[in-house]
């Protein structure tokens, strides 16, 4: 399943960038995030409780950076584990332009599911996974607006 999207957030790239690789914005952005621990700059361990429609599931899972071009891009790779409830693995490329004084943040995800999951319906699961998206990205762009009003 794939989904892409874009966010235009008021601030210079570099702040962006800085933000995406800031475990503590990411924390308070992921929906459903539990836990968000850095193991090394490309390695973060995280722990998510969602619900997607009658299934509910806490995901422990890895996350890796790779493709780094700083400040324009990278890949973010991701597989978890939610027990019976099945798993989640998949990539997004994230993309960031300049644009003035802002910054446009374009991203393509492809995700794939199994388990109780994959047993709810691909549209489920893929409005779900674009809600999700949306959800994370508006709170981002508030996160990095406060980082801003701060600095």
């Amino acid at each position: 399943m794939e989904i892409s999207g874009e966010e235009r957030i008021a601030a210079p790239r570099q702040v962006v960038w800085e933000a995406l690789n800031d475990p503590d914005i990411l924390r308070q952005c992921i929906p459903g995030c539990q836990e968000l621990e850095q193991r090394s700059p490309t390695e973060l361990a995280a722990t998510v409780k969602l619900k997607i429609g009658p299934v509910s599931a806490s995901f422990k899972g890895e996350v890796t950076l790779s493709d780094i071009n700083a400040p324009e891009s990278y890949r973010i790779s991701g597989e978890g584990k939610g027990g019976i409830a099945g798993f989640a693995k998949g990539f997004a490329d994230v993309v960031l332009t300049e644009d003035g004084g802002e910054t446009i943040l374009k991203y393509q995800a492809d995700a794939q599911v199994g388990g109780k999951l994959a047993q709810l319906g691909s549209r489920l699961i893929g409005s779900t996974s674009q809600k999700l998206a949306q959800q994370f990205f508006a709170d981002f762009n508030t996160a990095v607006g406060q980082k801003m009003a701060e600095a």
